[in-house]
């Protein structure tokens, strides 16, 4: 069964999709995107109303809306909240693309260009694999309003640690 694949991440992640990409299993994008919603829940993944919309063979992408529950006090979308989009895409790539049992993802450093300013609607995360290690892996990811233009553009480092 699928959620028997589940790799159990105690201090970030209740719990994360396994997947193997060389592995006899196969699921639907439905089954791996109702896993990666599943995870989210009690965690700050929730808090911002995260929400994993696809994934492809080398991208992962990820949703939240921009409320006020995720402003600056002048209105606009907080930085952080980009920065804690990223490193939740980043992250839940990091865990499926990776495919291996008994690891924990931890963001080592992260760095992000906020270039325009949100206020309302959507903001997308796309992540994309640059360099997928065993122990070490770099990600891209850009945040994009629902029109298409870049919002942020984040660089995030991801160790991987046998649990």
């Amino acid at each position: 069964m699928f959620e028997q694949t589940f790799c159990f991440y105690q201090k970030s992640f209740k719990t994360f999709l396994f997947l193997h990409k060389t592995s006899q299993m196969n699921y639907s994008k439905e089954e791996m995107l109702k896993s990666c919603r599943k995870m989210c829940e009690n965690t700050l993944m929730e808090t911002l109303e995260i929400e994993f919309i696809d994934i492809t063979e080398d991208t992962i992408i990820a949703k939240m809306p921009v409320t006020s529950r995720v402003h600056q006090p002048d209105g606009v979308l907080h930085g952080g909240a980009s920065v804690a989009l990223a490193e939740s895409v980043g992250s839940a790539g990091a865990f499926i693309f990776l495919g291996e049992k008994g690891v924990g993802i931890r963001g080592i450093e992260i760095s992000a260009n906020h270039v325009k300013s949100v206020s309302e609607g959507f903001v997308y995360a796309t992540g994309k694999i640059l360099h997928k290690g065993r122990t070490l892996q770099l990600w891209q990811i850009k945040i994009t309003n629902e029109a298409g233009d870049l919002v942020s553009m984040v660089k995030l480092t991801t160790l991987t640690l046998k649990n």
